[in-house]
This record gives structure tokens, C-alpha cells and sequence, in this order.
């Protein structure tokens, strides 16, 4: 087998990059290392103290994900990086066949492998690339209904099965096997790009230099999914918005970029609605704060005051 480094990039998951690390055969990757994204839950203490064999890179300040996994994969020298978040676990077997799988598929630049919850239940993990039309299904929730129309759920890449190997658009960067060839040629991920559409932007590129995306199914990895996001969930919902803008700004026209922001700010306008309704109604204090904060993430995107 070709060798694969495993980069794991981390921001205050402590306990989930704990038991990610549990499940990495040290005998079979090359090198393991993870960049700790200026965490301040004890990540960093944890990896010194538990796991010496890992390489540490610390960051003074969370640059984002696509520059910490830049940093990751600079630092090693193998031929294939296995990128994983920090709130992943690995199957036995898992760099062998990711491994085995490149090396049959020359061609193949990113590799995105099947990916389950906790629970083991089918984690969607390919997608299309963002039209106004795809991102109104996923965002509006609306998507979830083609999975009860038979002739379009196995068309559709967020409901199909997963249980073949094939050629997608692009693959979730959760966990990411990567022709480091590939992604070094590609100048690696486009680091303006704080959080979200990272990997987007990797495999369109990538996409456009003859490259190929593939999903495969030869090993399966848990993914528990937002433990970074899920604690500053306000703040990401603005980031994601953000991410979405720059994407089409860098790769379609202006008026693919209104149509999408339009259909984007249309969404964001019904749930300001509804949060705001909810915050009049509801009789619960505890919930209050968080509507509130979520009214105002909506009001934020709304105005246009994101930043770049």
C-alpha cells in the first residue's frame, strides 16, 4: 500500500479527538498529526500527554479550517493524506483500502469514504455543486421529501444509497482522502475561505485541472458532526452565508451571485419570521436567548453586515 499520513485538524473537541486517535493504527499510517486550531479545552495538553507519537501543531489563533489543513499537510511527506475532523472515528482497515483505492484510481484526486452517525445511520457526504435551486432544496428542508419519490432518490446525492463507488462532485471534508500530487498542484485549500465551502472550492478546481472526485464505500467513518460548529451555532450560521457568497463570487457570474443571495436571503427571511414569532409566543425563558440570538444572526445576513 501507498503510504497515507493522517491529518486531523481540531478545535475544542478535546474528548472527540481523543477517541478519533484512539482509532488510528499507528502501525499503519506514516504519520499522524493533528493542528490544534488555538483550542482552549485541553486539547493540546491531552495529545502531548496521551498520544507522544502524534506530531502537534499548535496555532496561536483559529485561521480556519482550510489554512490549519494546509499547515497539516505540509508538515508530512506521504503521498496520500487521510483529512479527518476532529470528531471522527476510523474502521479497522481504513488506510488500507483508502490507500488501495487511490492507487487503483490514478485519476482520482479526493476520495470521500461512506460516512455514518453515531447511531450507524447513512450520513449524506456527496452533493452537487450549489445552484440557487439546490441550495433552496437542502436549506429549505424540502430536499427530505425526494427521498419518498423513487425515481429521484437514487439522482439525488444527498438521498441515493452509498453503496457504490462513483464519480461526484464533490465530497464532504469530514473525512477526505487526498493525492497529495493533486491538492499541491491545486495550491490546497483556498484559505479566505474561513469555515464551509472549503472543500467545495477544492474539488471544483480540482474538477476543472482534469482531476476526478470519487465517493467510495471500502470503509465506513463515524462522524458525529458540529462539535466545533454546534457551539458558536449562531455565529457559523452567518459563516456559512459568508462561504456561500465568496464561492460564487470567485467562480460564477454576477448574476448567478444575486440569483443565489436572493434565494439564500429569501430562506433566511422566513426564519427570521418564524423565530421571531417563536420568541413572542414561547412562555419558556430558557429558550428566549437563544431565539433572540438567532433573530439577530438572521437580521445580520439580511442588512448585508457579514464582512468578506
Amino acid at each position: 500500500m501507498t503510504a497515507m499520513a493522517v491529518v486531523i485538524v481540531s478545535y475544542n473537541t478535546r474528548d472527540h479527538l481523543h477517541a478519533c486517535l484512539e482509532t488510528i493504527p499507528f502501525a499503519e499510517a506514516s504519520e499522524v498529526i493533528v493542528v490544534d486550531n488555538a483550542s482552549t479545552d485541553g486539547s493540546s495538553e491531552m495529545v502531548r500527554a496521551e498520544f507522544p507519537w502524534v506530531r502537534l501543531i499548535v496555532s496561536s489563533t483559529n485561521s480556519g479550517y482550510g489554512s490549519a489543513a494546509n499547515q497539516g499537510m505540509a508538515a508530512c511527506l506521504a503521498p496520500y493524506v487521510l483529512l479527518l475532523n476532529g470528531d471522527t472515528r476510523l474502521a479497522p482497515g481504513a488506510l488500507h483500502s483508502l490507500s488501495q483505492y487511490l492507487d487503483r484510481h490514478p485519476r482520482a484526486a479526493v476520495v470521500g469514504p461512506r460516512l455514518v452517525n453515531v447511531n450507524g445511520s447513512l450520513q449524506a457526504s456527496c452533493y452537487p455543486f450549489p445552484t440557487p435551486l439546490s441550495i433552496f432544496l437542502e436549506e429549505s428542508t424540502l430536499g427530505r421529501f425526494v427521498r419518498f419519490v423513487p425515481i429521484l432518490r437514487d439522482r439525488y446525492l444527498r438521498t441515493w444509497a452509498y453503496n457504490d463507488s462513483q464519480r461526484v462532485p464533490w465530497a464532504l471534508g469530514a473525512a477526505l482522502a487526498l493525492r497529495r500530487e493533486a491538492v499541491d498542484d491545486a495550491a490546497g485549500f483556498d484559505e479566505s475561505f474561513f469555515l464551509y465551502y472549503e472543500e467545495v472550492d477544492l474539488c471544483l478546481r480540482l474538477w476543472s485541472a482534469g482531476w476526478e472526485v470519487h465517493f467510495t464505500p471500502v470503509t465506513t467513518v463515524t462522524h458525529v458532526g458540529g462539535a466545533s460548529s454546534d457551539q458558536r451555532r449562531t455565529e457559523m450560521s452567518v459563516q456559512w452565508f459568508r462561504s456561500v457568497r465568496r464561492f460564487y463570487r470567485l467562480h460564477y457570474s454576477w448574476i448567478r451571485t444575486i440569483e443565489v443571495i436572493v434565494v439564500v436571503k429569501s430562506i433566511v427571511l422566513a426564519r427570521l419570521i418564524r423565530d421571531s414569532l417563536k420568541l413572542r409566543l414561547t412562555t419558556c425563558a430558557n429558550e428566549k436567548p437563544e431565539l433572540a440570538e438567532r433573530a439577530n444572526a438572521w437580521r445580520k445576513i439580511l442588512s448585508g453586515r457579514v464582512g468578506d
